[in-house]
């Protein structure tokens, strides 16, 4: 498991850093090189609820290695491509593969370890082989490129998937809902649609604002699908979801922080890339070996997380975590343009120490109020508010980086975006105003996270 979610997390960044030698290669267009990664965070963020309800249903052992053997050829035929339009169709491939693993891989923990002590343990060992793929993507990614092409970057998913796939069919007990009824394919459609708009208008931002037509028509089509879903789940003979949980403080709390944890992240990491790469004139390679003193205390604390669990409770674990985090982002939102490395990679210290707790402690606890029957489901739910909410991360934080730009930014509006993006170097300093906007707001979120952590995950006080 731990190894099939840092394939998933490795792929979320390691394609970030081959983006400009696929362009060149195969001489994709500036539009359809963003969707080289949007179609597979698009069907990731489609699929992954369905992928959950269908581990519960037909197996969670079953339904991880269909996931795994999707997901590797999937990369396979990425590598193979010969042109824009086929590596967009296996990159979705890809995300319907990953659709079917993630939410299976911390459901399939929590089935082997029923012991909530144990649990949280095996939960940190799992987010710290998470945070390892994550972070270690661009360093890999660098490395592959300089000494083969960009099509190792998915090559190297290929033995992993295979031997990822051979443990797991050794070792991993199957597991399922053994209440599971029929399938609910309306809800389904509605759940996967619904996820689909709304992902689709998040990461449609940068270049339809806010307020354009077009994207006031999807966050609303989007609401109304899963206004739908929602209605059709309470009088659905097998709905594809069990609202109980929801009910629970404890899910719905855990839910909403790791959400705001990863709305954080994913715009630190935005903005501090644009930073390193833009501003300071750093290769792909530099910036990735920059994050080691982020990756170091994360891979550290993590493992360790249950037992500082036991020792100070949930609550209190994930809300010192969130005020390490915000600590660390609040170093970063006060850089300069010549900042000192020091002052960065004492704010990625912070960053990983508080990931460190949360990363691990936060599902633990979601998903400890979560019925055994149900773990595929509620791991999808949990997986979905990390994914929608690094999208809404980006859209959202990019959008107030944008604005903060325009105010600080004299010269033409032609050129605004490539400012707000760090490449003009007249605008280096209206670009440090959007990425202090950008980084304060995601400070704030992280405050957030900590208040919701104090109310919302203490155990209920005994009567």
């Amino acid at each position: 498991m731990c190894l099939g979610q840092g394939m998933i997390l490795l792929d979320n960044t390691i394609v970030n850093v081959a983006l400009p030698s696929i362009q060149a290669e195969l001489g994709v267009t500036p539009g359809n090189l963003e969707w080289v990664v949007n179609a597979y965070v698009l069907a990731l963020a489609a699929l992954i609820l369905v992928g959950g309800t269908l581990g519960d249903r037909f197996g969670r052992r079953r339904v991880f290695v269909t996931g795994l053997a999707v997901f590797t050829a999937g990369s396979a035929a990425c590598a193979l491509s010969v042109d824009d339009p086929q590596l967009i169709a296996f990159r979705a491939i890809q995300g319907a593969g990953a659709a079917l693993m993630a939410p299976l891989a911390l459901s399939i923990i929590v089935d082997a370890y029923p012991d909530q002590r144990q649990r949280t343990g095996a939960i940190g060992i799992w987010a710290a082989a998470a945070g390892l793929g994550f972070s270690a993507g661009p360093i890999i990614g660098g490395v592959l490129i300089e000494l083969f092409d960009w099509s190792a970057i998915f090559w190297v998913n290929v033995p992993a998937g295979i031997v990822t796939g051979v443990l797991t069919l050794a070792v991993v007990r199957e597991s399922r809902n053994p209440d599971a009824r029929r399938l609910d394919p309306l809800g389904a459609a509605l759940a996967a649609a619904a996820m689909f708009l709304l992902t689709f208008a998040l990461i449609g931002t940068n270049e339809h604002p806010w307020g354009s037509a077009r994207t006031i028509a999807l966050l609303t089509a989007a609401a109304l699908l899963l206004a739908a879903f929602l209605a059709w789940q309470r009088r659905a003979p097998a709905p594809m979801i069990e609202l109980g949980l929801f009910r629970s403080r404890t899910f719905v709390t855990g839910s909403v922080v790791y959400g705001l944890a990863y709305l954080s992240l994913a715009g630190m990491f935005f903005f501090i890339t644009l930073y390193l790469q833009n501003v300071r004139g750093w290769t792909a390679l530099e910036t990735g070996l920059s994050w080691i003193p982020l990756n170091v205390p994360f891979l550290i604390v993590s493992p360790f997380a249950g037992r500082i669990v036991r020792a100070f409770g949930s609550a209190a674990t994930c809300t010192v975590g969130a005020l390490l985090a915000a600590a660390g982002l609040g170093t970063l939102a006060a850089i300069g343009i010549g900042a000192p490395y020091g002052q960065l990679a004492v704010g990625f210290v912070l960053l990983g120490l508080g990931y460190g707790l949360l990363a691990p402690a936060v599902p633990a606890a979601t998903m400890g109020a979560v019925p055994a029957a149900h773990a595929g489901v509620g791991s999808g739910i949990l997986n979905a508010s990390r994914q929608l909410a690094a999208a809404a991360g980006l859209a959202i934080l990019g959008s107030i980086g944008v604005a903060a730009v325009a105010r600080s930014w004299s010269g033409p509006d032609s050129v605004l975006q490539q400012v707000a993006g760090g490449e003009v170097a007249a605008g280096h300093h209206a670009f440090m105003a959007g990425l202090h906007a950008g980084l304060w707001t995601a400070t704030a979120a992280l405050l957030a996270a900590a208040a919701l952590a104090v109310i919302g995950l203490r155990r209920p006080a005994p009567r």
